[in-house]
């Protein structure tokens, strides 16, 4: 498969402006009419630490961050002990030189180096900070960013800061500019010339679940700080305000999804959002939900674990305590998303189901794609289909829990006249009073859990990517998706008979398409971000397939060339 993309690495200390240089580059690709995909880590640290930016940007649509870098952009010597291993023949390498915290070792044979003094001249400038300006527009001249776009977000970002500001900046982008005219360029590497603008915007997962949060017709929203999903409630904190809904920051995930609970019992479209270890708080509220039959919907932004774990990197591994993370049976629906559109439309998917199917539902979202910026299209508001709770007519006895065709129960707000009924976290009977027989029970754990199984047809069916037999089939879930897309591409294009299979239903679990998809693979890869293999586990327990499990569990996403060598490894 021809490389037709260019991948960016800057990395450095963090506050010196790392995230934001690679925010400036993807827009201003994005402004030029191509693609970006980003990738990002930092420290767990407020101030100073590792901290890594990876822009990939094409004329054509990019699903991941790509194997490695082919330029790398570095700002002091910690960042340069921790990706010199991959400067490899053909890549170039900007680097802080002279007057920096280090000289790189023997430069390897086929590498293309740019010295520039960024240190030195943002020092000279009086302004440290100005450091990563320097380097911007030393990486403009060097691989074709388009210096024309570039300065426009500039000129967005520092312009309301004032004049002074913005011209200091634009300065320090100029002199980067003339340093890198000054070196003689020794690559073939460039960003794609600019091509004509796309009604797009470049949004971050996390921002793309709030901003589908704000599309699905949220009311209420409530939610506890914890990295990396804070930043989905400061976005919905910026703008639900705005439509009429409510924001609290609660004092602890369990007040959040407390309050998340009581809203939706009061009529309201309420949601909330966290982490691992928020989720794990909120597991008996879910059973709550579970029981009561309340709507309720939360973005599970997936991070390293167990306990505080790694607070700022990728994992998927909180499947098991999505899918059954309950005391007793309670029912509920898993989704899970792939890319920062998904986050968009699948959040707005997730508030439909909650209210549809009165029940808990949790979108299963990522740290690496938390972060991570895309293209995607402007979303439209009335593309959107909102879906309103079953409403009781008034007509008859009202009974909270009546016994329906669909199992879903028509609900009433509080102070409906003739709509009083027990609102109760024991088991019920069909008007709310609690009950304790064994045949009540049965038939209300029934109710509860046959509701939600014509999702399995309902909802979109898994995607299958080829046709015909494969001698290896992968099987995925979450960001992992984007780079399965890659990989199988670049296999098919080898010659290998490979196929993926996609589901983001991830229960009630869409078993028949799981086996039809099996039966036309002699093998089954599933890759996944975890220790234990959590997505084969439930495979192997819920379809006569017997997958083999491919695990990575660093706190960094999967590339595609280790699913492409795992693939040749099992062949």
């Amino acid at each position: 498969m021809a490389k037709n993309d260019l991948i960016i690495r800057v990395a450095g200390e963090g506050g010196e402006g790392i995230i934001s240089t690679g925010d400036f580059i993807a827009a201003a690709c994005a402004r030029a009419g191509l693609e970006v995909y980003t990738f990002k880590t930092f420290p767990a640290e407020i101030r100073g630490g590792y901290a890594m930016y990876q822009i990939r940007t094409s004329p054509d649509r990019v699903y991941n961050q790509g194997d490695t870098f082919d330029v790398f952009c570095a700002f002091n010597g910690e960042a340069y002990e921790a990706n010199k291993h991959l400067l490899t023949p053909g890549t170039a390498f900007v680097y802080d030189y002279p007057g920096g915290d280090f000289e790189p070792d023997a430069i390897p044979e086929g590498v293309h180096a740019y010295p520039i003094p960024m240190s030195k001249t943002a020092k000279e400038m009086k302004s440290y900070r100005s450091k990563n300006m320097v380097a911007m527009g030393a990486l403009s001249v060097l691989f074709n960013i388009s210096e024309v776009t570039l300065k426009q977000v500039l000129t967005k970002k520092f312009g309301k800061k004032g004049e002074e500001i913005l011209n200091f900046n634009l300065q320090a982008f100029e002199k980067g500019r003339e340093l890198a005219l000054a070196l003689n360029k020794t690559d073939a590497w460039r960003v794609a010339d600019p091509a004509p603008p796309k009604d797009v915007i470049v949004i971050s997962g996390n921002d793309a679940a709030g901003l589908g949060a704000l599309l699905g017709g949220l009311e209420f929203f409530a939610a506890y700080p914890i990295t990396p999903a804070t930043e989905i409630a400061k976005y919905v904190a910026t703008h639900l305000p705005k439509l009429g809904g409510t924001l609290v920051q609660a004092e602890d995930e369990i007040a959040s999804i407390g309050q998340v609970l009581g809203a939706s019992y009061a009529g309201k479209r309420s949601m909330t959002s966290t982490s691992g270890p928020g989720l794990a708080l909120m597991t008996e509220m879910l059973g709550m939900a579970s029981m009561s039959e309340t709507p309720v919907m939360l973005v599970n932004v997936q991070r390293g674990g167990p306990s505080t774990g790694l607070p700022t990197k990728h994992e998927q591994s909180d499947l098991f305590l999505a899918l059954h993370g309950a005391h007793g049976d309670a029912a509920r629906i898993v989704l899970s998303v792939e890319d920062v559109k998904d986050c968009i439309d699948m959040t707005v998917d997730a508030l439909n189901l909650a209210e549809e199917y009165q029940s808990p539902v949790i979108l299963l979202s990522d740290g690496s794609l938390a972060f991570s910026t895309q293209t995607v299209p402007r979303p439209k508001p009335g593309d959107f289909k909102i879906v309103r709770r079953k409403m009781w007519d008034g007509e008859g006895t009202y009974k909270r829990y009546a016994i329906t065709d669909d199992g879903i129960s028509p609900m009433v707000d509080p102070g409906t006249p003739g709509g009083m009924h027990i609102a109760t976290g024991l088991e019920h009977t069909e008007t709310g009073a609690p009950s304790f027989k064994g045949e009540v029970h049965e038939q209300m754990l029934d109710k509860r859990f046959d509701k939600i199984k014509p999702l399995v047809d309902r909802y979109h069916p898994a995607e299958v990517d080829g046709e015909g037999e494969a001698d290896v089939g992968i099987i995925t879930w979450g960001s992992t998706i984007g780079v399965a897309r890659e990989a199988v591409a670049r296999l098919r294009a080898e010659g290998y008979k490979v196929k993926g299979f996609y589901p983001k239903l991830m229960w009630p679990m869409q078993v028949a398409q799981y086996e039809a998809f099996g039966a036309t693979c002699k093998k089954i890869l599933v890759p996944e971000v975890n220790y234990q293999g959590q997505l084969s586990h439930f495979i192997r327990a819920e379809t006569s397939l017997n997958p083999i499990p491919f695990t990575i569990y660093s706190g960094m996403p999967f590339t595609p060339i280790q699913m492409i060598d795992k693939v040749k490894e099992i062949l």
